[in-house]
């Protein structure tokens, strides 16, 4: 079986500051996040740095989000322990 699954991903950038937001559905859960970078105002200016840095900051925000829901459904199909 082969799935395909889309992130979108938008990029706003001026001077200084890049922003990156990323939006996954997954079998109707909907993870949202957000990654900022911001370059310093003495560095040089190279916007393939700000967008990296932003970009991995929102996928391993993704990143944690998916995790974090996968171990609570995880929780919720696993009965719970009994007591003695």
């Amino acid at each position: 079986m082969h799935k395909h699954i889309t992130i979108e991903i938008g990029i706003d950038e001026d001077d200084t500051t890049t922003l990156v937001h990323a939006v996954l559905d997954l079998r109707g859960d909907h993870f949202d996040a957000t990654g900022r970078a911001q370059r310093n105002p003495s560095d040089s200016n190279v916007p393939a740095i700000g967008e990296e840095l932003a970009l991995a900051r929102a996928l391993g925000s993704l990143e944690k989000q998916l995790i974090d829901m996968a171990y609570a459904k995880i929780d919720a199909a696993t009965p719970a322990p009994r007591s003695l």
